[in-house]
């Protein structure tokens, strides 16, 4: 098992920054990806950002220039930066881990709540 505890969510006005933060423990895999995924009031959940274990990342058109996912592998931590905050932004954000073998399982945190005001 692996467990997600995210911090960092809140409150800020429209063009403000954040910083997201996750520290991952228990059995991770040495081949993985993190990342953050979002979901607003009757939307689905989203991908925000993903980084492997290597540094490859990947982000949603709607968050490309404004947005930096990065990790500490020493801490099993990862990072999402959010600047120029929109009020679309506005949503409940997860943290993601993704074991990856010959079976991948995916593991969630509790969510941090991000509201946007504008």
């Amino acid at each position: 098992q692996v467990q997600l505890v995210e911090s960092g969510g809140g409150l800020v006005q429209a063009g403000g920054s954040l910083r997201l933060s996750c520290a991952a423990s228990g059995s991770i895999f040495s081949v993985n990806a993190m990342g953050w995924y979002r979901q607003a009031p009757g939307k689905q959940r989203e991908l925000v950002a993903t980084i492997t274990n290597g540094g490859i990342t990947n982000y949603a058109d709607s968050v490309k220039g404004r947005f930096t996912i990065s990790r500490d592998n020493a801490k099993n931590t990862v990072y999402l930066q959010m600047n120029i905050l929109k009020p679309e932004d506005t949503a409940v954000y997860y943290c993601n881990l993704k074991n990856i073998g010959y079976f991948s399982t995916n593991y969630w945190g509790q969510g941090t709540q991000v509201t946007v005001s504008s």
